[in-house]
């Protein structure tokens, strides 16, 4: 079972890319220290990778798209089943060409689920639709 009761987004793309853009934030800030413009763009380079490298781990699959997903997918471990077709909502999916989808041709996707609030626990998210602002 999960240590936690919600998807929370963890993936492999994005500890990936966040370890990535703290080194060049790291060598950045090394040459900000140091007065090296060198430095400063080797970090500033090293954060484009990171970019680059998170959005192709992102399309492989090892990212998630906007919204919750499948409970079966929450694992960090476990590869996004949506990705070969894109993310309707993903602008790196729609990059990448592979975002819009025409009406209908996601039948077969599998639907997320939300987790079962325990008792005594407070909602996290306001029903869709609802006018809490009046």
């Amino acid at each position: 079972m999960s240590a936690h009761q919600y998807d929370h987004g963890h993936t492999v793309a994005g500890w990936i890319g966040c370890a990535i853009a703290s080194v060049g934030a790291g060598v950045a800030g090394l040459g900000i220290v140091r007065v090296s413009g060198v430095l400063i763009a080797g970090g500033l380079a090293i954060g484009v990778v990171a970019l680059l490298v998170t959005w192709a781990l992102h399309l492989a699959g090892w990212g998630k798209g906007p919204g919750v997903r499948p409970r079966a997918e929450w694992s960090w471990r476990v590869r996004d089943s949506a990705a070969p077709g894109g993310h309707e909502e993903c602008l790196g999916c729609r990059l990448a060409g592979r975002g819009r989808r025409a009406a209908g041709a996601g039948t077969g996707a599998v639907q997320p689920v939300m987790p079962v609030q325990r008792t005594g626990e407070p909602e996290a998210v306001a029903a869709a639709g609802t006018d809490s602002g009046r």
